[in-house]
């Protein structure tokens, strides 16, 4: 065989190695991280413990930038938006599955424009009042309303936000007529739930917890498929009978849609190895989150099935976001 021809057989193979190098060695330059919500939230404690974990098993860093604005919205945009192959990120319900619906003009489709590499964490959220509200259980509360249609209030952070369509959904289903307050964050419906502005609220654990453990707010369900480890004394909205309403706060781990499937891939397996790290996982779970830390497939099966409910709901009752 001539030298020629041993150089011509071999290309194939050395190409082929050369793209398997390649492929490797990503990322090969830092990784920008963007967390869509400010520093101290809930999104911004995992994924800066991820961001964390990425910059040691990709050997490159991995930067959180926090780009917080319109619920979520800006920051998951600008991952959606990225082409250079080194942006990742983390963002909550809304801006993956409620968004489109929301605000038609959005300017990302997330079906379209972004790959959900992993569902992160989720939280069953805490339906609670103020302890003047004379219902010491769902039952009594749901008479209690029924018996004063439109004159109890119930607070949010924002319209279209994950509590605000959990108590849109159990007011359709059992019959009730509340007044809505949206807030701009957590803290200032907290407070005045605690303070008797509003009556209630469904929240997610983490952001309800100390008020309830201190007596300045009474939780009367949870939203979760199962009872908390915080509260087991509270029942799930199935055993206080509404089966069907089960729905949680969740993070997920996200990318470009056009990153390619074996990297959204590592991303998935380093995060599920950053959240199994036990100082990481404490955190988390005494916050009230579930660590789940699930693959590609199923996180994209996951938003989907999220999308179709709640999409359907905010159509079906013309449910606006704020303008």
């Amino acid at each position: 065989m001539t030298i020629a021809r041993r150089c011509l057989l071999a290309a194939p193979a050395l190409l082929l190695a050369g793209r398997a190098t390649a492929q490797a060695a990503w990322p090969d330059r830092p990784l920008r991280f963007i967390v869509p919500f400010p520093p101290g939230s809930t999104p911004d404690t995992t994924g800066r413990a991820i961001a964390a974990h990425f910059t040691r098993a990709f050997g490159q860093p991995c930067v959180v930038e926090n780009r917080a604005g319109a619920g979520g919205n800006i920051g998951t945009g600008l991952v959606a938006q990225a082409t250079d192959g080194h942006v990742v990120g983390l963002t909550i319900n809304g801006p993956l599955s409620t968004a489109k619906a929301l605000y038609p003009d959005l300017a990302y489709d997330p079906a379209r424009d972004l790959a959900v590499a992993s569902l992160l964490v989720r939280s069953a959220q805490v339906l609670a009042v103020h302890p003047d509200v004379p219902a010491r259980d769902l039952a009594g509360f749901v008479a209690h309303v029924r018996a004063n249609p439109g004159k109890l209030s119930f607070g949010s952070v924002g319209s279209g936000s994950g509590g605000h369509l959990a108590m849109a959904d159990l007011m359709a289903r059992a019959g009730l007529d509340m007044v809505h307050v949206p807030y701009r964050g957590f803290p200032q419906a907290v407070l005045d739930l605690v303070a008797g502005r509003i009556e209630t609220i469904i929240l997610a654990t983490a952001a309800i917890l100390p008020q309830l453990r201190e007596g300045w707010a009474r939780a009367l369900a949870v939203t979760g498929a199962e009872r908390i480890r915080q509260a087991p004394e509270v029942p799930t909205l199935a055993e206080a009978g509404f089966p069907g309403a089960e729905s949680y706060a969740w993070n997920a781990l996200i990318a470009p849609a056009t990153m390619p499937a074996d990297r959204v891939a590592r991303l998935a397996e380093a995060a599920a190895k950053a959240l199994a790290e036990p100082s990481t996982r404490g955190v988390l779970e005494a916050g009230g989150f579930e660590v789940v830390a699930s693959g590609p497939a199923e996180a994209s099966r996951f938003v989907a099935a999220e999308t179709a409910r709640w999409s359907g709901l905010i159509a079906r009752l013309g449910i606006k976001a704020e303008a």
